[in-house]
């Protein structure tokens, strides 16, 4: 959301209106794996909690309700909780869902607006991996410019599983100002203190199909619904039909709505409020290296 690949930066900072947010609470962040400054240069310098955490019912029943919430507020439709995760459904680090390829090398450059000012998303798919419960994620290297100034960096983790669908795992995040950090908050890792791995991407999307992308308890509960298999869109990078169109909400931020553009073999091309202040992204540029 999350910007755009990893779903909680952009819930939590891309996505927040009338003072609404999502920032993890200092004492919760805190206790999560941090990446200095220095380490951000380096995926592998991250540190790693390979703790699994087993599901608890009460996040379970908490989530229910919340998304009950959201349905009642939005209309969404919810998803039926976090996805069931198998560790030994997971080998390798390699992601090629067509829906959602990660080659490492891959750099795509998004342009549009965010609280009134021009935003520029850079995200390179690093060749670095970060083992999460037992499981090796690509890492994905995420950067938000405002007005050209650098706002936010991140580092995603990704995995995908024998069956093709593509899972998030959390993220390592730093917001800037003046090109200082100013907090670190919004991390999150799976098997840290209850959070478990979110589905991102099927490998075989049906229309109606709804799933959470994020499962932390009252920090980050991204959902997602397919709304059409054969949308058309057009951006900077080119024009598309037979586009796969997505609805994400969060309980978190009722009466926010994004649409999501992806396409195959390009992946996401772009991202739009459908409800709320307007933002948006598009696909402006994708390099290989």
């Amino acid at each position: 959301m999350t910007a755009l690949f990893r779903r909680c930066r952009s819930r939590r900072s891309w996505r927040s209106s009338a003072g609404v947010t999502r920032l993890l609470p200092r004492n919760v962040s805190d206790r999560l794996p941090q990446v200095t400054s220095a380490q951000f240069g380096s995926a592998s310098a991250c540190s790693s909690c390979n703790r699994r955490v087993p599901s608890s019912a009460v996040h379970r029943a908490a989530a229910t309700v919340l998304c009950g919430v959201a349905i009642a507020l939005t209309g969404c439709g919810g998803s039926s909780g976090p996805p069931r995760f198998d560790a030994g459904h997971f080998h390798g680090a390699k992601i090629d869902n067509p829906w959602f390829p990660l080659r490492p090398g891959t750099t795509l450059v998004y342009r549009g607006t965010k609280d009134g000012k021009r935003a520029r998303d850079v995200v390179t798919v690093t060749a670095e991996t970060k083992e999460i419960l037992g499981v090796p994620c690509a890492v994905v290297h995420d950067r938000l410019f405002l007005a050209g100034e650098p706002a936010e960096e991140t580092l995603d983790w990704y995995a995908q599983d024998d069956d093709g669908d593509v899972w998030y795992f959390g993220e390592a995040t730093r917001e800037l100002e003046n090109g200082r950090v100013t907090s670190t908050e919004g991390s999150w890792q799976a098997g840290v203190h209850g959070a478990e791995p979110g589905l991102v991407m099927e490998a075989k999307p049906t229309v109606g199909d709804s799933y959470e992308q994020e499962h932390f308890a009252g920090h980050a509960e991204d959902h997602a619904r397919v709304l059409s298999l054969s949308a058309s869109v057009r951006v900077p990078h080119g024009s598309y039909t037979g586009a796969q169109l997505t609805r994400e909400w969060t309980p978190l931020e009722p009466g926010v709505i994004d649409h999501k553009y992806y396409v195959r073999r390009v992946g996401l091309v772009k991202e739009q409020t459908a409800k709320g202040p307007l933002e948006r992204l598009d696909l402006f540029k994708l390099t290989l290296s």
